[in-house]
């Protein structure tokens, strides 16, 4: 029985990978764990449904989703860009965190996790959130609606929803832009 190898390079966190060889069929998980030693996203269900394990891709129209690593061949995203959340913290020239982004800064002031287990994916929803509200404001009197929706599909075994819901509505309302008119 032999494996078919077949190498993949894109962009991950801004900056080129590959090409790397890896087996067909190899999930991104996978890959971003044992060739790439970014081990931040985590793999929960392995189904698809916790999405504990979401990385973000970039689209070449300027947009971004949430993409579920567990059950998302590497292959799939030959080419792409990807960010996971080890991209998301300003580091310097050593690599070392020297400013956490202002999602991941509200989810510890709020101490959104606790097990931690789901904040990867956590961290990317938000971001994502962000990034759709920058291009489209939402109305205040929508914006509880639209928090709900961001996060709704991410499971926290320790019941977080709240930490997580309030951490990320402070953060909307500090930035300028995110939410249109009303109160």
């Amino acid at each position: 029985m032999s494996m078919t190898i077949h190498p993949i390079t894109l962009h991950i966190n801004g900056k080129p990978v590959g090409p790397v060889p890896v087996p067909e069929g190899i999930m991104m998980i996978d890959f971003l764990h044992e060739y790439l030693d970014l081990t931040g996203s985590r793999l929960g269900c392995g189904q698809g449904i916790c999405h504990a394990c979401v990385v973000i891709l970039d689209k070449p129209d300027g947009t971004s989703e949430e993409v579920r690593s567990c059950i998302t061949g590497a292959h799939f995203f030959e080419g792409k860009k990807v960010r996971t959340v080890e991209g998301h913290a300003q580091r310097n020239e050593q690599g070392e965190v020297v400013a956490l982004s202002p999602i991941q800064q509200k989810f510890l002031e709020h101490y959104s996790f606790q097990c931690g287990y789901c904040t990867p994916g956590f961290v990317n929803a938000a971001t994502v959130l962000l990034e759709k509200l920058k291009r489209q404001p939402v109305a205040r009197d929508q914006l509880d609606q639209a928090i709900t929706e961001g996060l709704n599909e991410h499971i926290c075994r320790c019941t977080g929803y709240v930490r997580y819901f309030e951490a990320v509505k402070e953060v909307v309302l500090a930035t300028p832009g995110l939410v249109k008119g009303g109160k």
